[in-house]
């Protein structure tokens, strides 16, 4: 009975993640807003919407990831979409 439970819980987790995976769209919206954040020449020059515009969307089902240039710019699962600082 409790692998069962556990096994219940196991699969409602994945179906939620592949659910909740972040869209093309939502990467985009969230590096321009990370970008415009962390710059104010960078939000006036349109930066933000170049990056975002260029990425490369990658969904591994249960998670994705964009890139520009080969290197992983954001990172996403569950809803949540994480946007690294392009100097790292």
């Amino acid at each position: 009975m409790r692998l069962l439970r556990t096994a219940i819980g196991a699969a409602v987790i994945v179906a939620l993640a592949f659910a909740l995976n972040p869209s093309p769209e939502k990467h985009r919206e969230r590096i321009k807003a990370a970008i415009s954040e962390r710059s104010l020449l960078a939000k006036t020059l349109g930066v933000g919407a170049l990056t975002a515009f260029v990425s490369n969307y990658t969904s591994l089902g249960v998670a994705s990831y964009t890139t520009v240039n080969g290197r992983a710019l954001s990172i996403g699962a569950l809803g949540y979409v994480y946007v690294r600082d392009p100097q790292d």
